[in-house]
């Protein structure tokens, strides 16, 4: 079955009539447009950034913060929302700046929970880059939780990663933190 049949089907088990002139072509977009919010499935993270990682002498943490992404709930299918700040600590190489935000996409474009997103992309960071450490952190309000559910808007769930140099040093935890809050 299609996933436009699909949600033709759906439609039809809530009452509506297909045939209406606001639904005619909604299973087709909907399928589309799914499509696209689960397009982190057919990325893989060596096409997003180009293998974009070039020589350098920086030892310092480099910080890329709110990088907005959407993301859906494996849980509801429903959307999650917020911010990424994805931080590391170069070992002789570093990556294109863009690329960062283009981890976060290839992640969020997967229904699966925050928490899981998280560690996604420092786990990436680490493989593809090898640096000293990484931390990410993610703010992100969940329309499970706000349009259904316990129904609080303007909650947000935050989650971390540290890993290698900032698990190990408290300060540069509070550094990145600071940086993300400026």
């Amino acid at each position: 079955m299609s996933m436009q049949q699909s949600y033709a089907n759906i439609l039809t088990a809530v009452g509506e009539d297909l045939n209406r002139p606001g639904l005619k072509d909604t299973p087709m977009r909907a399928a589309k447009a799914f499509s696209y919010l689960t397009s982190g499935y057919s990325q893989t993270l060596e096409e997003v950034t180009n293998k974009a990682v070039f020589p350098s002498d920086n030892r310092e943490m480099v910080l890329v913060k709110n990088i907005e992404f959407y993301s859906l709930c494996e849980h509801h299918l429903l959307p999650f929302y917020g911010k990424a700040h994805v931080a590391y600590i170069p070992d002789q190489r570093v990556a294109g700046l863009s690329k960062l935000a283009r981890t976060v996409e290839v992640y969020a474009r997967r229904p699966q929970i925050q928490e899981n997103m998280t560690a996604q992309i420092a786990d990436a960071l680490e493989e593809h880059l090898q640096p000293k450490g990484v931390m990410v952190m993610i703010e992100a309000e969940h329309m499970c939780m706000t349009m259904r559910g316990v129904q609080k808007p303007g909650s947000k769930t935050v989650t971390t990663i540290v890993r290698g140099a900032f698990a190990e040093d408290f300060s540069l935890q509070q550094t990145f933190l600071q940086m993300v809050k400026a």
